[in-house]
């Protein structure tokens, strides 16, 4: 409640990564670069924990090499993806 789900890069990139959730429940992660790729994830996130996941959003889209950051970011935190669609 209050997190927020979605973060552009702020370097100028089109970089997007945001978090939303499925229609049974579930957390999905959601990157798109802007250009041609879009990318999504399953991911493994207890009700009440998204502060976690948005914390981990907030820093990745920030860092100029996204997606490396985003899943260091995620480890750190114990934050369990898996890939389900491009």
């Amino acid at each position: 409640m209050g997190h927020q789900a979605s973060f552009h890069a702020p370097h100028g990139g089109a970089d997007f990564l945001g978090w939303r959730r499925t229609r049974a429940g579930g957390t999905e992660i959601v990157y798109d670069d802007g250009v041609a790729r879009r990318l999504v994830w399953r991911a493994d996130v207890r009700p009440g924990h998204e502060e976690r996941l948005s914390d981990a959003l907030q820093v990745a889209v920030g860092a100029l090499r996204v997606l490396p950051t985003l899943y260091d970011e995620l480890r750190k935190r114990s934050i369990a993806i898996e890939a389900v669609g491009r």
